[in-house]
């Protein structure tokens, strides 16, 4: 499963670590929370007969025969599913899951007849009991069956039901599912964790109007009494319960087949059927990509893309039938950017790696997601860069380390391999750790033992373990090889100490002529040293220097270590193109030596080395390793840079120093870092046109700097940008505009109320999500407060704009100077019916809890935001990890702004004088 980001508006607006053994995944009861509670009772008052949240392993599935029948007019479901058992221990109890189903009949087949199966029921743990008479001997074979019925879910998981306006404004139902992590017991009974693998056979019922489609082909279709059909659908392969898909809806398909013989298909609403094309050839281009790469054909006969009006994350990976958002699938060659184009690519490609790593070979239990997740971020960008080498996806892969950094560098971080065990748990781990850091230690990692023998390792673990579960220490063993002149290197060794500890470390580096000094620690951003002990990390380091741009390697396996250069050098820049997941301190004049080569010759470093020195800095400052003054001295050479990574790093780092003085009474300050920042990208502002001309990586720069400098009031963006409003609006929203610019000329037509009215209505009746997509975030940048609390009202409701949309939108307004207290307001006071929209746990809700709190800086906010979130229930969140995250961040902007805002103010006064007398000396002349 993967989640949308805009990249554009993000910017725009504790303990010891425990010892590595003791968290590797072993039995799954003995970490179980569940085992201590009283023994608990079934609904009817008797006993449950199991007290732990995971389910037994004295059954198992083999194969579910599962028939649905979803009504679209009363918005409910029946259904039956007959599962056949293989038992391991005599026992006369099975315990399966079930949430919110309502139990007709269930039965045991015997060959003498079926037999009433009693139902015991624990909703606390979504677990049903089937008491047999007969006990079920080991090694016997059984087979029970269940009725059951269900309205269509309001929510974004289980079997839920989704509706989207037709052109002419009629509203249109259908029914999707979306299983993962654990809602596939909300559709119908089932085993319902990642090692239960079993086979299905699924049939749907449904009306003549409709279509069906589920993971495997329809194999034939029977007319019923009353006009109902049944599509009945090809046994599955092996597979986990989450990656079952089915979906009832009227929706329209293009297909093409691949090289490889795969029939892919797109799906989506009838209107927009003309928007799937660019996507089915992505999906033809990136699955024979895959089939070559793995060296393992793609199992299944057909592979299905389809675009659900209403989605709560970006897509999500079941086997054979991949479901999207629209955003997410959709493309108008006239009407979508650069970046629709990068995303859509990107989030095909993350589905279809999936097929491979989470769906052929799943991870053992949820402690170990990033297994799938973390891998199918990497190879996102790996694919792409081979399929779509104009996407220049290389340009945009730094960007997912330092989101990762951002939440791995708090004390309430968490190692990428986690034990969990409720639900909302588990929803907790599809975050920036599982799927980013994921990503970039497998970088690290293929970095370090070359591109090369990393796919013959991924290649050896997938063929290994198909159609089965895996921990950890399986992909390393499969890692491990004699590449280094007969020494065999221990990539578990080293891989657990990235895995199984939170955090990353940092290096610091001292240059004494040609030694040099190395140390490591753990990153932190707290005021608090001891949570800093006890952390150790095989660190594959790299550098270059001033003598030589050959990339050098050292494995520092210790806390501190010496290394000998050949000869003296003016510099070092350790972390090449930063392939490694940790960050370096220069000490002595190291930094003051980098930064003098980027004034003077910036292209002597990579863009990514020159992006990853602006973010190390700044980190650094936070942590009272660097001062304010060398980091801002640094960022001096950015009135140079042309290239996308250090641009947006610099803004990255720049932008959310003002963000932090919006929230406090200080507005001369806050406007001469402003009025700094927009000088500093003045040049490269000036420089864009205002067309869909160039790279990928050059427009979506464009996009980025024009909404900068029209949102910052510079001139000739707004002259531009209101001139384009003007006559696109004089033309009814006819008149074509270049989309990569559309944002900023929105963004300035969103300023007045007439225009935000004309904006909404085009959001209104647009059949275009990228168009939409734009509109709505021009809309949350306003500075009308009325119409920013319109805009969250309109999203909550869900008519003219789709709650899935609703986090990014309070987001968004969040950011707003406008709009930062309206949107805590409404967090606040609709947080019981976004956490039951949402689900708890939910990447959704993780997002807008830290998203719309993380740039307060002052005590009374802390203290507003503590206060709110301590009178939660456990239940209704108290326990969440973004809220420890929310407490963590405000405390440091507080700290920050407490300990740098006079250097920064002395700072920036310096450098208007030196402005003003090199003025002066212009003017002698």
């Amino acid at each position: 499963m993967t989640t949308l980001t805009v990249t554009i508006l993000v910017l725009l607006h504790v303990s010891f670590a425990p010892s590595l053994a003791a968290q590797l995944p072993g039995n799954h009861d003995t970490n179980d929370k569940s085992s201590s509670l009283l023994p608990p009772v079934a609904t009817n008052g008797q006993p449950f007969p199991w007290i732990h949240m995971r389910l037994p392993e004295t059954v198992s599935p083999i194969h579910y025969d599962l028939l649905v029948h979803p009504n679209l007019t009363s918005l409910d479901f029946t259904g039956a599913v007959q599962i056949q058992l293989q038992v391991f221990e005599d026992t006369s109890t099975i315990i399966l899951h079930s949430k919110e189903l309502q139990i007709a009949k269930a039965e045991l087949l015997a060959p003498e007849g079926p037999g009433s199966l009693p139902v015991l029921e624990y909703p606390a743990f979504h677990q049903l009991a089937l008491v047999s008479d007969v006990l079920l001997v080991r090694g016997g074979t059984y087979k029970v069956r269940l009725e059951f019925s269900a309205n269509l879910s309001d929510s974004f998981h289980g079997f839920y039901k989704s509706s989207y306006r037709t052109t002419t404004g009629e509203v249109r139902f259908m029914a999707s599912t979306q299983f993962e992590a654990t809602s596939a017991r909300a559709a119908f009974p089932c085993f319902d964790e990642p090692a239960f693998k079993a086979n299905f056979t699924i049939q749907i019922r449904r009306e003549a109007r409709h279509i069906a489609l589920s993971n495997m082909p329809k194999v034939k279709t029977v007319e019923l009494p009353g006009g109902v059909l049944e599509d009945h659908f090809d046994t599955s392969v092996r597979m986990s319960t989450y990656l079952v898909a089915f979906i009832v809806s009227d929706f329209q398909s293009v297909s093409k087949t691949t090289s490889h013989g795969v029939k892919i298909s797109v799906y989506a609403v009838p209107d927009k059927i003309n928007q799937t094309d660019f996507a089915l050839n992505a999906a033809v281009r990136l699955l024979d990509f895959y089939d070559d790469y793995f060296d393992i054909p793609y199992p299944l006969p057909k592979q299905d893309l389809a675009a659900i009006p209403d989605f709560q994350s970006g897509a999500m990976e079941n086997w054979g039938l991949t479901t999207y958002r629209e955003a997410g699938l959709l493309f108008d060659p006239n009407k979508s950017s650069a970046s629709d184009k990068l995303g859509i690519t990107m989030v095909i490609a993350h589905e279809l790696a999936h097929q491979w790593f989470g769906n052929l070979v799943t991870m053992q239990w949820w402690n170990d997601l990033w297994l799938n997740e973390g891998f199918a971020k990497f190879m996102e960008f790996v694919s792409v860069n081979i399929t779509n080498p104009e996407l220049q996806v290389n340009d945009f892969f730094l960007g997912k380390c330092f989101e990762a950094m951002e939440v791995d560098s708090l004390s309430s971080s968490h190692p990428v391999s986690s034990q969990v065990d409720t639900p909302t748990q588990i929803q907790e781990m599809f975050d920036d750790v599982s799927y980013d850091k994921g990503a970039c230690i497998l970088n690290m990692l293929r970095d370090f033992l070359t591109p090369e023998a990393f796919k013959i390792g991924i290649v050896r673990y997938l063929r290994r373990y198909s159609y089965q579960n895996t921990v950890n220490s399986h992909l390393w063993e499969s890692l491990t090889n004699k590449w280094y002149s007969g020494d065999q290197l221990d990539v578990r060794a080293i891989m657990d100490t990235w895995t199984l500890q939170e955090g990353f470390p940092l290096v610091t580096v001292e240059v004494r002529g040609r030694q040099v000094r190395l140390s490591q620690e753990r990153y932190l951003k707290t005021d608090d040293p001891s949570q800093t002990h006890g952390f150790l990390w095989q660190v594959p380091l790299t550098y270059i220097t001033s003598s030589s741009s050959t990339v050098h390697r050292f494995l520092l396996k210790t806390r501190t270590d010496v290394l000998y250069l050949p000869e003296e050098v003016e510099w070092v820049k350790f972390n090449v193109d930063m392939s490694g997941y940790y960050m370096v301190h220069y000490e002595g004049e190291g930094w003051r030596s980098l930064t003098s080569l980027l004034l003077t010759n910036h292209r002597a470093l990579s863009s990514n080395d020159r992006a990853s020195l602006i973010n190390n800095a700044f980190q650094l400052v936070s942590v009272g390793k660097v001062g304010l003054d060398t980091a801002l001295d640094l960022s001096l050479y950015l009135s140079k840079e042309t290239d996308i990574m250090p641009v947006t790093q610099g803004l990255g780092e720049l932008v959310p120093l003002y963000k932090l003085m919006e929230k406090r009474d200080m507005e001369g300050l806050e406007n001469q870092m402003k009025g700094y920042i927009v000088e500093l990208f003045r040049g490269l502002i000036d420089r864009q046109t205002w067309s869909d001309e160039g790279s990928v990586s050059q427009r979506v720069l464009r996009s980025y700097l024009l909404l900068f400098g029209s949102v910052r009031n510079h001139p000739p963006c707004v002259a531009t940008a209101t001139h384009l409003f003007n006559k696109w609006r004089a033309s009814d929203g006819n008149m074509s505009l270049p989309s990569d610019v559309s944002l900023a000329v929105f963004a300035i037509g969103a300023r007045d109320p007439e225009g935000w009215d004309f904006l909404f209505e085009k959001y209104r009746h647009s059949q275009h999500t990228s168009v939409k997509s734009r509109i709505k975030s021009a809309l949350s940048i306003s500075p009308l407060q009325h119409k920013l609390k319109r805009l969250m009202e309109q999203s909550l409701a869900g008519e003219v704009m789709k709650t899935q949309d609703l986090p990014h939108v309070v987001i968004s307004v969040s950011r707003n100077p406008k709009g930062y207290k309206l949107a805590w307001d409404f967090l606040r006071h609709n947080w019981h019916t976004l956490v039951k929209k949402f689900d708890l746990g939910s990447h959704s809700i993780s997002g807008m809890v830290t998203g719309v709190t993380n740039q307060y800086s002052t005590r009374e906010m802390l203290d507003e935001v503590r206060g709110f979130f301590d009178s939660l229930s456990e239940e209704t969140g108290s326990g969440l990890r973004c809220i420890q995250q929310t407490y963590e961040s405000i405390e440091e902007n507080i700290r920050w702004m407490d300990q740098h805002l006079p250097q920064l103010k002395a700072w920036l006064d310096r450098q208007a004088q030196g402005a003003r007398t090199e003025t002066r000396g212009h003017e002698d002349l």
